[in-house]
């Protein structure tokens, strides 16, 4: 069984304006998982991560990081260990250079110049940026930004990472990429959650979903389940992904037949591979 590596119970959050924007949640996060995180803006997803990469600090409830709860003495922890790569690379970017910027993080965690150069170098050759190096990241386009702010993260080495919404805005070109980078991450092991309004992607890519909905968690379950589930689509304003539906459209004109364990495909490959078995 994989390890449980984060654990939030009763988590609350307010903001200065006296809104709450998390309001009881609670969630186990097991290490390799690959986790969508769904929801209407506003419904708490960006403050959940932000609590649970320590930038903020829960008025409520605790985080409890492999198998020690967090406070201010050592929520460096969940720095260190929780990499958050934001929606907007602009907000994230903060260095003259691609180089310094990708390294700001292993400087700030007082590692050795060496393995601080070691991290840069393989980052940036990890996400194929070397050849920006000593340009300003501010001038590069906006796929290129993506690609440094998320090198930015994986200099620092952290057991998991959040993408808030990192599809967003991006071409068809670097969604790819995008995709291609996060297959690199799961093969090493790293858990990833990642917030979407791509019920498409997240149909595709996710073991597990979490919906949030008024700073809670209504939903968790595999996509098939959160996707099949009519209440909660509704009340988290989602639809159902095109792959489900062409599905239960098959079946519904008995083009295919469901059989008793209902091998949902997730994939076009999925698909065709059950409708070449209609001529086998």
């Amino acid at each position: 069984m994989a390890k449980k590596i984060l654990q939030v119970e009763d988590m609350h959050y307010v903001y200065g304006n006296g809104k709450p924007a998390l309001e009881g949640v609670n969630v186990e996060i097991f290490q390799g998982e690959k986790i969508a995180v769904m929801g209407s803006n506003g419904s708490g997803k960006s403050t959940f991560f932000l609590n649970i990469n320590g930038v903020l600090l829960p008025e409520q409830g605790k985080i409890i990081y492999s198998g020690i709860t967090v406070d201010k003495k050592n929520i460096k922890e969940l720095r260190k260990n929780i990499g958050i790569v934001f929606q907007d690379a602009d907000n994230q970017i903060i260095a003259s250079t691609v180089m310094a910027e990708v390294g700001f993080g292993p400087m700030n965690l007082k590692l050795p110049k060496a393995e601080v150069h070691k991290r840069v170098e393989e980052a940036m050759e990890y996400m194929n940026i070397t050849e920006f190096r000593d340009r300003p990241p501010h001038y590069l386009s906006g796929g290129e930004k993506k690609r440094v702010s998320i090198a930015d993260i994986i200099a620092m080495k952290p057991e998991i990472i959040i993408f808030d919404e990192p599809t967003a805005a991006l071409d068809p070109l670097n969604a790819t990429m995008l995709e291609g980078v996060l297959k690199s991450l799961e093969a090493e092991g790293k858990t990833i959650l990642l917030s979407t309004h791509d019920v498409d992607f997240a149909y595709r890519w996710a073991e597990r979903i979490l919906v949030f909905c008024h700073g809670k968690i209504i939903a968790d379950g595999t996509p098939v389940d959160i996707f099949n589930n009519r209440e909660v689509l509704k009340q988290a304003n989602l639809k159902q992904p095109a792959m489900l539906e062409i599905y239960e459209l098959l079946l519904e004109k008995n083009i295919l037949n469901g059989n008793a364990n209902k091998t949902y495909p997730r994939h076009v490959k999925d698909l065709r591979k059950l409708l070449e078995g209609l001529n086998s």
